[in-house]
């Protein structure tokens, strides 16, 4: 197998575990388990071609939407807040870009910062599709909203899933490709 085509399995690899994931976890109400924000950084990091650094997690996040339209009684497609949320991965992404020296503790930082842009972003997305209104008391409803799932027994669901999912899957995957790194020639394409 060459390089190019091992390459290749290792991002269609990549991509439709993230789509898979996120379609299943949906289905069960256990949302934000799936870290896109933390394969934003990740691809990010590690890719020397960026278009496919920012192409790997939207494309991945792409497919899940599309399977969860099709195979979940949730909506895979849901308005202008969707785009925000593409825009929010894409800015995740950039982040990771700027992750050149992978030490535990920048890996923690850029992840976590990555988790708080796409929350803030994503919830800004939900106060533009107007479902609480365009106005200040509109927009503070709907940060205040999101805020409850922090204190309630929804806790677990979203801070856990979201914060700790993001940094569990980081570490995992800088963890394997590291140590895969040392035994895989074909992963000296990344930096």
């Amino acid at each position: 197998m060459n390089k190019q085509t091992t390459k290749l399995i290792l991002v269609a690899a990549v991509i439709l575990l993230t789509a898979t994931m996120r379609c299943i976890n949906n289905e069960f109400h256990i949302y934000n388990l799936v870290p896109v924000a933390a394969l934003g950084i990740f691809s990010g990091s590690i890719l020397k071609n960026k278009y496919q650094a920012y192409l790997i997690p939207l494309f991945a996040m792409l497919l899940s939407d599309i399977g969860i339209a099709l195979f979940t009684n949730m909506e895979g497609f849901y308005g202008i807040s969707q785009f925000v949320n593409y825009g929010a991965l894409a800015l995740v992404t950039f982040v990771g870009t700027h992750l050149s020296k992978r030490s535990m503790l920048n890996i923690a930082g850029f992840t976590i910062g990555g988790s708080l842009i796409f929350f803030l972003l994503s919830n800004f997305g939900t106060f533009l599709s107007g479902y609480y209104g365009y106005s200040w008391e509109g927009f503070t409803t709907c940060f205040t909203l999101a805020i409850p799932f922090y204190k309630n027994e929804m806790a677990n669901t979203f801070f856990m899933n979201s914060f700790m999912g993001d940094l569990c899957f980081s570490f995992i995957a800088f963890g394997i490709y590291f140590l895969a790194k040392k035994k895989i020639p074909v992963l000296a394409i990344a930096k």
